[in-house]
């Protein structure tokens, strides 16, 4: 088994959250941030830009056979520490992704848009009107494996940081963090994990009191590179 190891640097906490890491496994010694200009993720503008001038990748739109068709919503605002993504921990009552960090979402009910969807979920989870969001767009849609899910991100804005509570039984808590944070090289990880029938990488961000990895570090990652990115 190959252990979880930082060469040559020391990682905030993460919090108390388990990771059901394979038992094998390695700790990439790499953060793709440094040396580019990030001052993107300061301003609300520059990153809403980036999201609307970008076209999801429409082949992964069409959710795999028996997957349920989902959608999260990745809400943005803007304060004095750049902006901010809010996000969930899952209550650990659930039967899927129990204590993880999330992005508010859920199934599609019959008829719904995944703009609705999402927007509905928000409002159910963390009490955020509906109204109140301005849609920017989509990232790439993506297919989780535990769950058995097809989730659409979808983005949306807010013109100032939103009074957010945990509404229902599904949300143990309710926050947010600044996408400048995420990329600190204490705090961007990247894992290679490898099964019997196939492997993969995956992000992690390890913030004092939580770990986001997971689809939800996915999202954010693409969120970021694609503000970074934009010309």
């Amino acid at each position: 088994m190959v252990g979880r190891q930082f060469p040559n640097k020391t990682m905030r906490v993460g919090g108390s959250q388990v990771i059901p890491r394979p038992n094998n496994f390695r700790t990439i010694d790499h953060n793709p941030f440094v040396n580019l200009d990030t001052s993107a993720l300061q301003s609300l503008e520059a990153v809403t830009a980036a999201l609307r001038a970008f076209q999801p990748d429409q082949t992964l739109r069409q959710p795999l056979e028996n997957a349920r068709p989902s959608a999260v919503l990745v809400g943005l605002f803007e304060s004095v520490h750049g902006v901010e993504a809010i996000l969930t921990r899952r209550s650990q009552e659930l039967n899927n992704h129990r204590g993880e960090i999330s992005f508010p979402g859920g199934r599609l009910e019959s008829g719904e848009t995944v703009i609705a969807a999402a927007l509905r979920e928000t409002h159910e989870e963390i009490g955020l009107a509906p109204d109140d969001a301005r849609i920017v767009g989509e990232l790439n849609s993506m297919s989780t494996v535990v769950s058995n899910s097809h989730i659409v991100p979808v983005v949306a804005s807010y013109s100032s940081a939103p009074i957010m509570r945990a509404v229902n039984s599904e949300v143990d808590r309710v926050f947010s963090v600044p996408l400048l944070d995420l990329i600190r090289l204490d705090t961007y990880s990247q894992e290679h994990w490898v099964f019997s029938d196939r492997e993969f990488q995956l992000n992690f961000f390890y913030l004092d009191d939580e770990t986001i990895w997971g689809a939800t570090a996915r999202i954010l990652f693409q969120l970021m590179m694609l503000a970074i990115k934009h010309k």
